[in-house]
């Protein structure tokens, strides 16, 4: 009998290749081919500017160069602006920037100009060569900028403003003037961005024989990649391939697309037909890829004696760079997840969308919704200092209850469906992550600290996680006559491990071996319809896909086997890959079972013998029924009525040092559920990767601009990235598993909760150990050393009172 798989901490097939460095990325691709060109851009030195001239004429001299485009080169669709990928309503000022600037730059760092050439060294002293014009324009750089409007990003954009969305449930705000108590907060979180390992990259090669493209490209989505390549290079979408190989990380920055790169590399492969290359550089990754996280809200709360929430009203406003090529996903996120496990029973959100001149803003791991937890725990933490109460009980008395399932919100999801939270069990999982962390002893382990000179304050912070975001994902199950399978799934791959997790599916719903089963993800030629990587979704939606596809073929397999075992399909079982007729001794492998399947004209090996239309098969049938197909293999597609609703909860302790301000971990402790668990070795590692990237957000990481727009910490030298001494050694982890009724495996996502609560969970920690309010995030030594300064002279009862 096969080991089940599901739920079983099975090793990653990927890993032995990715650590011995065979790994495949963009950039390693077609290194052996001599035709091979290398493009470079030049790129925007000013954040906001009118350009006059671009003079090229230097660069056509340099030897090795083959091309030099500036916009006035473009034809066609590839000279109107890149589309808006995600339209709504609300944003009634939409605007993308073009493939290479025309007329005006908005940020440091957009394209210009496109060299390609015989190698990147070339191509690069040639975009020094080129010489551009500018009337110099005053920058709007960061939301205070934007909201005072003093000067507008785009001339066409009154205020900065391109988009204003409200929904409410209820009536917050008489709730909340109705209320016995009121807390009014401002909370403020600061740009960071995913710096992948990998930055992005595209290769690309036009076959003139049979017009048709192929393109490499380190992307999130490669059948997007593929539609928006078809539509701006007027390519039949059957003549456009587009393979993901290798991906070294993408945490949301690379679901963007097109990128210009993803354009003009095909573009110029077609052009000078012969492949084509960009690979990112690490300078251009910080300045002309993407950011996300900054934004700032005002709250105001009423609430009763008990803590519990009786109106709420948010206004934050979201700072989504120059253009908005994904629309208004990340605000969406922030104003629907903010409301994590609880239920105010009156709730108004009102956000503002505004232009600055610094990049765009796409969706960084979490995707608004650490912005929403930080809201809403910093509101539940001042709601219990105000009253005076533990902070866990103010959070219980708010919680959805296990027997409110499926609870509504009354509000519009990302997805455009209603937001309706499918399972959870918060109470249970706020008594795992006490016991955990342990909250009840805490105090006497202050009062020890405090006996040695030691400053330590604890915090901890809920979240929900709406997963598996649909419209759809596919797959592809062939089973060999060698017995071996290949799957595919449209999807693509960035290190998550979804090798392993597929193949475990696959191995206990067709009952074959884990070892025979072989997944590919993000091939166009193989599974054209699919959406992508994002969003906590491959598990939830290519996961089901793939399930679904293995009950069709495995439906198919027991079918044929049946017929040649002269059994009833009832009678069969599958298990290591052998079909056999419960309690007797006859089986059929099911690699016979796929050379049944297919009749052939042909011997052309051993197998193929069996198989012949002159060998098998009732001579009065057809050798294909007529509602049959050969070969053994099935197809097919998950499509979600709504999200799945993960959740976690996370706590911290931390020590503050009293001279030098730094913060250091002493403990932390998740608690998880993402439903029923593939593999729970996968899900602690993406809870660990997702820790180690919120400890950078709340601790290290922001994007420094200066009043001018240029980037100061464009680099690893000067953005701060924690190492492994800065992560905690060890993260208690405990899951809890409450099923999704929503989909055939019960499975929710779980790919980006360890990032969501870092920055509310910190900010709780440190300022219980510190005794005032920390409202803005991230916090640097520095900066809680000057907010001890400001706070030195301040009375206890006004601190408290700031504090609420």
């Amino acid at each position: 009998m096969t080991t089940k798989l599901f739920g079983t901490k099975v090793p990653r097939v990927e890993d032995q290749r990715f650590l011995r460095g065979q790994g495949r990325y963009v950039d390693d691709l077609l290194t052996d081919d001599p035709r091979l060109l290398h493009s470079a851009v030049l790129r925007s030195p000013h954040a906001h500017a009118r350009i006059l001239d671009i003079d090229v004429s230097d660069v056509l001299d340099v030897e090795g160069v083959l091309a030099v485009w500036t916009w006035e080169d473009l034809t066609g669709p590839m000279a109107e602006p890149l589309p808006l990928l995600i339209p709504h309503p609300t944003l009634t000022h939409g605007r993308t920037q073009y493939a290479l600037a025309k007329d005006e730059v908005n940020y440091v760092g957009e394209a210009i100009a496109f060299v390609v050439a015989v190698d990147r060294y070339v191509a690069e002293d040639a975009v020094s060569r080129i010489r551009v014009d500018y009337e110099h324009l005053e920058p709007v750089v960061g939301i205070a900028a934007a909201r005072a409007a003093t000067r507008t990003v785009h001339d066409d954009v009154p205020d900065n403003v391109g988009a204003r969305m409200e929904q409410e449930n209820g009536d917050a705000r008489a709730a909340i003037a109705a209320a016995p108590h009121t807390l009014t907060l401002e909370l403020d979180v600061e740009r960071s961005a995913c710096t992948p390992m990998e930055g992005r990259g595209t290769v690309a090669r036009w076959d003139p024989d049979t017009s048709r493209l192929t393109v490499w490209s380190s992307t999130q989505t490669s059948t997007g990649v593929r539609g928006c390549v078809a539509a701006k290079l007027g390519l039949d979408l059957a003549k456009v391939d587009v393979i993901t190989p290798d991906v070294g990380g993408g945490f949301g920055v690379k679901i963007n697309h097109p990128w210009p790169e993803e354009l003009l590399v095909p573009l110029a492969a077609m052009t000078l037909g012969r492949p084509v290359k960009f690979t990112e550089d690490r300078r251009e990754h910080f300045i002309s890829s993407a950011h996300e996280r900054a934004q700032q809200h005002h709250v105001e709360v009423g609430f009763d004696d008990d803590g519990r929430l009786l109106g709420l009203d948010v206004e934050f406003w979201h700072d989504h760079g120059a253009y908005t090529p994904y629309g208004l996903i990340v605000p969406i996120i922030t104003s629907t997840q903010l409301l994590g496990p609880y239920k105010p029973q009156n709730y108004r959100v009102v956000f503002e969308s505004l232009y600055t001149n610094t990049v765009i803003v796409t969706p960084y791991r979490g995707a608004g919704r650490p912005q929403g937890c930080f809201v809403m725990e910093r509101t539940m933490d001042a709601i219990a200092a105000y009253l005076g109460k533990d902070r866990t009980e103010v959070r219980s008395t708010n919680f959805i209850q296990p027997d409110e399932f499926p609870f509504e919100h009354g509000l519009v999801f990302q997805d455009g469906r209603e937001l309706t939270y499918d399972s959870g069990d918060y109470p249970a999982s706020l008594v795992k992550l006490k016991e955990l962390v342990g909250w009840d002893e805490f105090e006497d382990f202050r009062a020890e600290m405090a006996a040695q000179g030691r400053r330590v304050g604890i915090g901890l912070a809920c979240y929900v996680e709406g997963t598996g975001v649909g419209p759809y994902e596919g797959a592809h199950v062939h089973i060999e006559t060698s017995g071996r399978v290949k799957v595919a799934t449209g999807l693509t791959t960035q290190g998550q491990g979804h090798q392993t997790a597929f193949a475990q599916i696959v191995a206990d719903t067709l009952g074959v071996r884990f070892e025979d089963v072989e997944i590919t993800t993000g091939d166009t030629r193989k599974m054209p319809y699919a959406v992508g990587t994002f969003a906590s979704r491959a598990a939830v939606m290519s996961g089901s896909a793939i399930h679904l596809a293995a009950l069709r073929a495995k439906e198919k397999a027991l079918r044929i086997a049946a017929e040649a075992l002269e059994a009833s399909e009832d009678d069969l079982e599958i298990a290591d890959g052998v079909v056999s007729v419960r309690g007797t001794d006859t089986s059929v492998d099911l690699g016979t079972v796929a050379v049944l399947s297919n009749p052939l004209r042909y011997a052309f090996d051993e197998a193929s013998k069996a198989a012949t239309q002159f060998s098998v098969g009732d001579p009065g049938k057809p050798p294909v029924a007529e509602d049959d197909e050969p070969g053994l293999e099935g197809k097919d597609f998950y499509s979600p009525e709504r999200s799945t609703f993960a959740s976690g909860m996370h706590a911290v302790i931390v020590e503050t040092d009293p001279d030098t301000a730094e913060i250091t971990i002493l403990k932390y402790a998740v608690v998880h559920d993402c439903g029923h668990l593939i593999n729970p070795m996968i899900v602690e590692g993406q809870i660990h990767g997702g820790v180690a990237q919120g400890v950078g957000g709340a601790l290290y990481e922001r994007m420094a601009y200066d009043e001018s727009g240029q980037l100061l910490n464009a680099s690893f030298m000067d953005f701060l990235m924690p190492y492994v001494t800065e992560v905690p050694t060890t993260i208690d982890i405990d899951h809890l598993e409450t099923p999704s009724p929503l989909n055939p495996l019960g499975i929710k996502g779980a790919g980006e909760a360890g990032v969501i609560p870092s920055a509310a969970v910190f900010a709780a920690a440190i300022e219980d150990a510190e005794g005032f309010p920390i409202a803005a995030m991230p916090i640097s030594p520095s900066e809680l050393f000057a907010l001890r300064l400001a706070h030195a002279d301040t009375p206890a009862e006004a601190i408290a009172e700031e504090t609420r």
